[in-house]
C-alpha cells in the first residue's frame, strides 16, 4: 500500500499539470491568424505533403524546400489529417511540445530532487515568457527543444539508475529521443546532447559509463531511426547531400550567408528577457548549484551536468554566425529545474529565506515599472511607441488594459509574499505571472490581424474556381496558400525558394514579369495580390486591365476582368 502511494502522486501531479498548463498554452490559441513567414512556412509545408501524398520530400509552394527534415512537418500533417487546417489544429503541435517539456522538468526536478521543486520548476517553465511564447507559435525550435531535453534528461536518469531495465529503458529513450531531435532540425539533435554527455564525463572522470551505456545498439538504434529519411530523400535529389549538410549546416554556423549575425553577448539579454518572471531568481539558483559543482563536482553530478548543460549550448549557439531568439530554448528546462529547487528548499524552512524575499522584492519592483509602462502606453500610444503601431493597438481592444491591470496585481501577490511567505503565496505569484505573460501575448493579436492576408484569403476562396489562377506580384505571401488550399503563382520573387528553383523546372509558377503580363492579358482569371502603393502604379498604365476586388491596410486584390464570377 506504500509503495502504491508515490505512484498515485506522480499520477495526480502529470494529469493536473497537463491540465493546467494545457489550458493556458491552449487559450485564445487561435484566435489570431498566422504568422508569416515562419508560422505560415511551417503550416504550408506539411499542408502539401498531405496535398500531394509525398512525406518524402518537402515543399513550399510547390518548390522543393530542404532547410529542415521532415519530423515536424509529419506531426503538423497528421494533425491536419485529423483536424484540418484551422490555426488551433495548426499550433496545437507546438503546444503540445510546450506542455511535454513542462512536464520533463516535472520529472527531472522530482527524481532528482523532490516533489515540490518537479511542480515549482514545471510551472515556472510554463509561465516564463520565452517558453510560453514560443508554444503558442509554429516554429520547430519548440520541438527540438522538447527532444534535445528529453535527450540529456533520459541519459542522467538512466546512470543515476542501478543496472537494469529501468537503466536500459532510459538510455535507448534518449538514442531515439536523439534521432527524434535530428528528424526536427538537424545534426544539432545529437551534436548538442553529444558535447553536453563527453564533456561532463570528461569533468567527472566518469569515462567508465561508456561500458555500460548500450553504446553499440543505442547508435543502431538512432542511425535507423535517422538515417532512412537523409537516403530516401538524397535518393530522389542528389542535389540535397551538399544543399542539406553543407549550406544548412556547416556553412550556417561559420558564415554570415543567412544574414542573422549578431554578436557573442546577444543570447544574454535574450535569457534575462525570456524567463520573465523568474529571472529574479535566476542568479541565487544557479549561483547555489555553481558553489555546488565547484566544492565536490564528484558529489554533485546532477548539478554539474545541468550547468553544462546550459553553458554548453549558450556557447554553441553564441559561437555561431547565425543566431535567433528562439535558438536558445533548449537552456530553459535545466534553469527551470534549478528554480525549482531553489523555491521548494526555500519554502521548506518556516520562514522564507532572505534570498527568497530579495527576488520577490525585485519581481514586485520590476512587475510594478512594466505596470507602469504599460498604462503609460495606454495614456500616450503614439508618442510612446509611434503612430502605426499605436494604430494597431485598437485591435488588441480591451486587452491592453487588462495586461496593465495584471501587472498591477502581480506587483501586489509579490508584496503579500514578501510580507507573509508562504508556499501558497508562491502559486498566486505564479498564476498572476501567468495570466500577465497570457495578456501580454495576446495584447499583440492586431499586428497579427493588421499584417495577414487572410481577410483576402477569405473573399478569395468565395470567388475561385478550378481553373482561376492566384498571382503574388513580386513578392510571397506566405499564409496565403494556406488559406485558399492551394499554390500560388510568385512573379519575379525566390527567396529562399531559390536553391529549390534551380534543382527542378519551376517555370511554370515561378514567373518572370513579361510571362506574367502574357497571362494577365489572356483568356483565364487571374486574381493578383499586391500593396496598395504597387497596385496604384500598375492601375495607372491605361494598358493594364486592373480591377480591384477588395483591399485591407496593406494590400489589395485585384483581378483581370471586370466580373469573373
Amino acid at each position: 500500500m506504500d509503495s502504491s502511494r508515490p505512484r498515485a502522486s506522480w499520477i495526480r501531479d502529470l494529469l493536473a499539470l497537463t491540465v493546467l498548463i494545457g489550458l493556458l498554452f491552449g487559450a485564445f490559441i487561435g484566435q489570431r491568424p498566422l504568422g508569416v513567414p515562419s508560422e505560415a512556412r511551417y503550416a504550408e509545408i506539411p499542408r502539401e505533403m498531405v496535398a500531394t501524398g509525398d512525406w518524402v520530400t518537402p515543399r513550399l509552394n510547390g518548390v522543393k524546400y530542404f532547410e529542415k527534415p521532415p519530423l515536424f512537418y509529419w506531426i503538423q500533417a497528421a494533425a491536419i489529417e485529423a483536424f484540418g487546417t484551422s490555426e488551433a489544429a495548426l499550433r496545437f503541435t507546438t503546444a503540445g511540445f510546450g506542455l511535454l517539456s513542462c512536464l520533463l522538468v516535472y520529472i527531472g526536478g522530482r527524481r532528482l530532487y523532490s516533489r515540490a521543486a518537479g511542480l515549482l520548476g514545471a510551472g515556472v517553465l510554463a509561465t516564463s515568457l520565452l517558453h510560453f511564447g514560443l508554444s503558442r507559435v509554429i516554429l520547430l525550435d519548440m520541438p527540438v527543444s522538447f527532444f534535445i531535453s528529453a535527450t540529456l534528461l533520459a541519459f542522467l536518469l538512466a546512470v543515476r539508475a542501478p543496472p537494469g531495465r529501468e537503466r536500459s529503458v532510459l538510455l535507448y529513450l534518449a538514442y531515439a529521443m536523439a534521432a527524434g531531435a535530428v528528424l526536427t532540425k538537424g545534426l544539432i539533435g545529437i551534436v548538442l546532447p553529444g558535447l553536453v554527455v563527453f564533456v561532463w564525463l570528461a569533468v567527472t572522470g566518469q569515462w567508465r559509463l561508456l561500458r555500460e551505456v548500450h553504446l553499440p545498439t543505442g547508435l543502431l538504434l538512432f542511425l535507423v531511426l535517422a538515417v532512412p529519411w537523409h537516403i530516401m530523400a538524397g535518393s530522389r535529389t542528389p542535389e540535397f547531400y551538399w544543399f542539406y549538410f553543407v549550406h544548412e549546416h556547416f556553412l550556417r554556423f561559420v558564415t554570415k550567408i543567412h544574414n542573422r549575425y549578431q554578436p557573442p553577448w546577444f543570447f544574454i539579454p535574450i535569457i534575462l528577457l525570456g524567463f520573465l518572471p523568474w529571472v529574479v531568481f535566476l542568479g541565487q539558483a544557479t549561483g547555489r548549484a555553481v558553489a555546488e559543482a565547484w566544492r565536490d563536482r564528484r558529489r554533485h553530478q546532477n548539478e554539474m551536468f545541468l550547468l553544462l548543460w546550459v553553458l554548453l549550448i549558450f556557447a554553441f549557439f553564441s559561437a555561431s554566425d547565425s543566431k535567433l531568439i528562439p535558438y536558445i530554448l533548449p537552456v530553459f528546462p535545466p534553469l527551470a529545474i534549478f528554480i525549482g529547487r531553489y523555491l521548494a528548499d526555500g519554502f521548506a524552512d518556516a520562514v522564507v529565506p532572505r534570498g527568497m524575499r530579495a527576488g520577490f522584492t525585485a519581481f514586485a519592483g520590476l512587475w510594478s515599472a512594466l505596470a507602469i509602462a504599460a498604462l503609460a502606453v495606454l495614456a500616450f500610444p503614439e508618442r510612446l511607441i509611434g503612430a502605426e503601431n499605436a494604430g494597431e493597438m485598437h485591435v488588441a481592444g480591451w486587452l491592453v488594459p487588462a495586461t496593465a491591470g495584471s501587472l498591477v496585481l502581480g506587483a501586489a501577490a509579490a508584496i503579500v509574499v514578501v510580507r507573509r511567505g508562504g508556499l501558497i503565496a508562491s502559486l498566486v505569484v505564479m498564476f498572476v505571472a501567468a495570466v500577465s505573460v497570457n495578456l501580454l501575448g495576446d495584447a499583440l493579436v492586431g499586428r497579427y490581424q493588421l499584417r495577414s492576408i487572410k481577410p483576402l484569403a477569405e473573399i478569395l476562396n468565395q470567388r475561385l474556381k478550378p481553373g482561376d489562377e492566384v498571382v503574388t506580384y513580386r513578392n510571397y505571401h506566405q499564409d496565403l496558400p494556406v488559406y485558399i488550399g492551394r499554390t500560388v503563382t510568385i512573379v519575379e520573387w525566390t527567396g529562399e525558394l531559390e536553391f529549390g528553383t534551380t534543382i527542378e523546372d519551376t517555370s511554370g509558377w515561378m514567373i518572370e514579369d513579361a510571362t506574367f503580363w502574357e497571362r494577365w492579358r489572356g483568356p483565364k482569371t487571374v486574381y493578383m495580390i499586391v500593396p496598395p502603393w504597387r497596385f496604384d502604379g500598375l492601375r495607372a498604365d491605361p494598358t493594364n486591365r486592373i480591377y480591384e476586388v477588395a483591399r485591407t491596410e496593406r494590400f489589395v486584390l485585384a483581378v483581370n476582368r471586370d466580373d469573373p464570377k
